[in-house]
């Protein structure tokens, strides 16, 4: 068989496996699978190198389907090389099976979970910039791109990076298909409006018919032979092509066929083509960084002032010092997280987004992929722009460490866009998350030492003021802890950053008035410390109170009640001090008063919690 005929009849072979495998349960998207078969055809049998027997082969290219919705077509693929048996294609989208609806990690040769559109090519550019930048080897990762897709801006984010990093290891390949999920794309099949941007950007763009197999070859070995820029295969394509009753027919998107034994009879019938994919090059092996070998985290001496921001900047260079596997990536306010400090020391480890925080975290979950450790930086507002890739991430099952700085109303006079008032409720509905608020700075070199080795997504809340250094450089932060840090019997209050100091100062306000105030340090807001919260109310008959610089929805306040509605039936009132009213521009202290969360509104609330009689509110 010539490799075209081949390739033509392997296409076929997708097309009536993806038709098959979403009759099982009538669910899934087959059109859009038929219309990418040709393409995928060949990149299976003539230029992806990848070793099915060994899903961890550093050597592999990377193949990501961003539209991830045509998983019938992709797992399809899997059959066709020998990886998944026929039996378990016909499981797709079954209870129990790992073919699900849209790809996930479940199945050992998939990267990143795709499905959100506009993800998979911002992911493939992590991928992309650690084989090129730091593994050092000649993997490739291909990236199939759906053209509704192309309307996310999260995809021109991934197309600018691409070209500024000159990644000539990625190749995008757009299915331009003409029909989105109710009708026409934004462009349809005008194949220029897709390639004219990509070459503004700065990739090379070679046009073709998505169904003439040779031009598919060709277009692939000179996206091959194309250096310092990465390229784009635009390709004109039929949704459901090959069967008439669907191929360029509206209203068949995420639909099974109503007649699949007709519609695979008019495709030739079921075949068994098994593809020998190409083996990875192995020529070389991955970069090794040289490190000291050693952790030396920096220390300060109690009763310093120190920034918890200025703390994570040091003491993350001095990760990387130790470990060369230690990367990160920032949204151009380095010299605010003080992640510039990493970036000076390690250039070659570091990686400027600039301002564009979907591919900041994009990055980092592609960075994992090849199994670096990346910390990814930004003021803690700016993550909300991203959060859907942080929720993808978990689904991904990606290891990585995101530090949000400039929370609260403390940060004073840049006023509330820059004030993070949600994000320990946002990072702490993420699946499996850690959420980290450290206090001072040696807890702080303390657990960026711990996230490196956390599985998950962590995260961790900066303080932009000094505040002062209150443990012993010696002193250990394990996650899920707690930190009693003043003792007292009359009641409990909980704080975390700015505000423990706050609840601090006001412990030794009402001392001197005969209230003996026990202080928590609750660093480790999720997974929180349940047993310390739940001695702590008993030993202060159930009187607690909560305070945080974050709005009361999904913060340290309902941390505390979840950890101790866990314990039975004690009984506690808490009362919550938190950011209530939108706040506006002025001095840290006058903002925190503002908000009833200073050192004197926690004193008059716990005053009042004292001469309060107990029960649950």
């Amino acid at each position: 068989m010539q490799d075209a005929e081949r390739w033509r009849e392997l296409g076929q072979q997708l097309r009536v496996d993806s038709i098959r495998a979403a009759a099982v349960t009538s669910s899934g998207h087959p059109t859009s699978s038929m219309s990418a078969a040709d393409l995928m055809a060949v990149l299976l049998d003539a230029h992806l190198r990848y070793d099915f027997g060994k899903a961890d082969d550093p050597h592999n290219d990377h193949l990501i389907f961003s539209k991830g919705h045509a998983s019938p077509l992709l797992y399809s693929m899997y059959k066709a090389a020998g990886a998944v048996t026929e039996e378990e294609l016909l499981t797709f989208r079954k209870f129990g099976s790992r073919l699900q609806g849209h790809p996930t990690p479940e199945i050992p040769w998939v990267d990143v979970a795709t499905g959100s559109l506009g993800q998979g090519l911002p992911y493939g550019v992590g991928i992309a910039l650690a084989g090129k930048k730091l593994d050092r080897l000649p993997y490739r990762v291909w990236v199939l791109c759906g053209d509704s897709e192309m309307a996310e801006g999260s995809m021109w984010e991934a197309f600018e990076h691409a070209a500024f990093f000159e990644l000539d290891n990625l190749t995008a390949i757009i299915d331009v298909n003409r029909l989105g999920q109710r009708g026409e794309t934004m462009h349809g099949w005008d194949l220029d409006s897709y390639a004219n941007r990509a070459k503004a950007y700065g990739w090379h763009a070679i046009e073709i018919d998505g169904h003439d197999v040779e031009a598919v070859d060709r277009a692939y070995t000179e996206a091959q032979a194309t250096s310092g820029q990465p390229t784009v295969i635009v390709a004109k394509t039929i949704k459901g092509k090959g069967v008439a009753e669907v191929a360029d027919k509206p209203g068949w998107h995420g639909k099974a066929l109503d007649n699949p034994e007709q519609a695979i009879e008019e495709l030739g019938g079921i075949r068994n083509i098994v593809v020998d994919v190409h083996a990875p090059d192995r020529s070389a092996e991955p970069y090794v960084f040289a490190t000291s070998g050693e952790l030396e985290l920096p220390t300060w001496d109690e009763g310093e002032e120190v920034a918890t921001r200025l703390a994570y900047g040091e003491a993350l260079e001095a990760l990387g010092a130790a470990r060369g596997d230690v990367v990160a990536v920032d949204g151009e306010v380095s010299n605010s997280t003080y992640a510039d400090k990493f970036a000076k020391a390690f250039p070659e480890r570091y990686f400027e987004m600039y301002i564009a925080e979907q591919q900041l975290v994009a990055t980092a979950v592609g960075l994992q992929v090849r199994n670096w450790v990346p910390f990814a930086s930004t003021f803690a507002a700016f993550f909300s722009r991203a959060y859907d890739f942080i929720r993808m991430a978990a689904i991904s099952q990606a290891n990585i460490r995101l530090c949000g700085s400039h929370a609260g109303v403390s940060i004073g006079e840049d006023g509330p866009s820059q004030m993070a008032l949600e994000d320990l409720a946002m990072m702490r509905a993420v699946h499996g998350s850690t959420v980290l608020y450290p206090s001072d700075a040696n807890q702080t070199a303390k657990l960026v030492a711990a996230m490196a080795d956390r599985e998950g997504i962590v995260f961790m809340r900066s303080t932009r003021a000094a505040t002062p250094v209150i443990y012993g450089a010696d002193e250990e932060f394990p996650i899920g802890g707690a930190r009693v840090v003043r003792e007292g019997d009359d009641l409990t209050i909980v704080g975390a950053g700015i505000t423990l100091h706050e609840s601090l100062k006001a412990a030794e306000h009402l001392a001197g008035e005969g209230i003996e105030a026990r202080v928590i340090d609750l660093y480790s807001v999720k997974p929180a410390d349940g047993d310390t919260l739940r001695a702590a109310a008993e030993a202060t008959d159930g009187r607690v109170l909560t305070v945080e610089d974050h709005w009361p929805e999904g913060g340290i306040g309902d941390a505390v009640l979840e950890a101790l509605s866990l314990g039975g039936d004690l009984p506690a009132r808490v009362v919550r001090l938190a950011v209530r009213e939108m706040p506006g521009s002025g001095k840290p202290a006058e903002l925190l008063a503002a908000a009833g969360i200073d050192a004197e509104h926690i004193a008059e609330a716990a005053r009042s919690l004292v001469g309060a009689p107990v029960g649950a509110r």
